[in-house]
């Protein structure tokens, strides 16, 4: 199991996820490159919700082929194209994960690759080697 790490020296979260996240050294570990929003068949929902969800659904499946899953992941990056996309972003994310919650940072960035793209997430997941 992950520890938590959450001092009481600093400033709490302002949302559901660990400060750091303690990781047992023999751990197999599985580093997910940035998802975005974009189903098999190629189409790309409007809203950053829906977008989240399928990033969410990509990483979960890398993270399968691996033997492991989403209450596996102890590292999220995310990153959205406006602040618009904050709660709808972190309404998934909350609603994905349970503790002990990941180590996670959200940032606003000017764009991506294609500008239909609002939200990208890269993850890592650690379970016992």
């Amino acid at each position: 199991m992950h520890k938590p790490l959450s001092p009481a020296s600093i400033h709490p979260p302002f949302a559901p996820y660990s400060p750091g996240l303690e990781v047992s050294s023999r751990s197999r570990l599985i580093f997910c490159s940035g998802q975005l929003g974009i189903a098999k068949d190629g189409s790309i929902p409007l809203d950053c919700a829906s977008q989240t969800e399928l990033c969410f659904s990509n990483i979960a499946a890398i993270l399968a082929e691996g033997g492991m899953g989403l209450r596996d992941i102890v590292r999220i990056n995310a990153y959205v194209t406006g602040r618009e996309h904050l709660q709808p972003y972190m309404q998934v994310r909350n609603r994905l994960f349970g503790e002990p919650f990941p180590a996670s940072t959200l940032m606003i960035v000017a764009g991506f690759a294609r500008p239909e793209f609002v939200v990208e997430i890269e993850a890592i997941a650690a379970s016992p080697g």
